[in-house]
């Protein structure tokens, strides 16, 4: 990522084994067949809209372990389009498929006015279970494991 801006913003900067990130592109929303394969230098042409990342807190043997998700869409022209929807679910899949985290683990903390990313969160079977008004923000976990289990495992491919 080259902007300082959004280094700083996403802290994107620091070197953090305990932080998983997966950027988000502008593919087209409804491709046609010929888009469905593409190749890395399809990929390379497709301009970074935002992320998703997961941070995790404390050892997992701790019965403190958690996983935060966090997601950003930099560019307003994108937002509405359930773009972060099918990333996050991508790597809240491979977090569980691939990593071994348990989805009881995962929270997120949204600013309680963010009624957008709440209703995002909640469609993945997240639930509010606590306002911090201290930060203005809302605590959600996952409670509804039939929406959850629901989640489809994405395909992982790997970008050179």
């Amino acid at each position: 990522m080259q902007s300082a801006e959004l280094r700083e913003l996403t802290a994107s900067w620091q070197e953090d084994e305990d932080k998983l990130t997966f950027i988000v592109l502008a593919r087209p929303l409804d491709p046609s067949p010929s888009d469905l394969e593409l190749t890395n230098e399809d990929i390379r042409a497709l301009p970074m809209i935002g992320d998703v990342n997961l941070f995790f807190k404390n050892p997992r043997e701790d019965p403190e372990f958690e996983v935060e998700c966090e997601v950003m869409i930099a560019e307003p022209m994108y937002r509405g389009q359930r773009r972060v929807h099918a990333a996050l679910v991508l790597l809240l899949s491979y977090a569980c498929d691939k990593l071994g985290v348990t989805k009881e683990s995962f929270v997120a903390r949204i600013g309680a006015a963010n009624a957008r990313s709440i209703a995002l969160f909640a469609s993945l079977g997240f639930k509010v279970v606590r306002a911090v008004s201290v930060f203005d923000e809302v605590e959600m976990r996952i409670v509804d494991a039939d929406v959850a289990r629901s989640w489809p495992a994405g395909q992982v491919r790997e970008y050179s």
